[in-house]
C-alpha cells in the first residue's frame, strides 16, 4: 500500500463507506464490478488502484474487485472519484 493509503485510511474509509453509504457500495459491485445480482456488499480496502469488496448473492459471499480508472493520489482523490463514480450509476 502506498503512503497514501495506509491502512488507517484505507480502513477510516471502508468504515465511513459501511456504515453512511452501504448503498452506494452495492451500486460499485452492480456497476463496476461485474456482480448485477448483489443485494448486499461491504468495502474491505481500498487502495490506489482500487478497492477490494464483498458481495452478497444468493446467500453467497462473493470477492469483488473494483479498478479506478486511474492511480488515485491521496484520500481527497479517492472521495472525488468515489462520488464521481456513484453518479455514474445513476446516469
Amino acid at each position: 500500500m502506498s503512503e497514501q493509503f495506509s491502512p488507517e485510511i484505507s480502513s477510516r474509509i471502508c468504515k465511513h463507506m459501511n456504515e453512511d453509504h452501504a448503498e452506494a457500495v452495492v451500486l460499485y459491485a452492480k456497476a463496476f464490478g461485474g456482480v448485477a445480482d448483489a443485494s448486499k456488499a461491504q468495502m474491505l480496502s481500498i487502495d490506489a488502484q482500487g478497492m477490494d469488496l464483498t458481495a452478497q448473492v444468493n446467500n453467497e459471499t462473493v470477492p469483488v474487485r473494483v479498478e479506478f480508472d486511474h492511480v488515485l493520489a491521496d484520500a481527497e482523490d479517492a472521495h472525488h472519484t468515489l462520488i464521481a463514480m456513484l453518479k455514474q450509476t445513476r446516469v
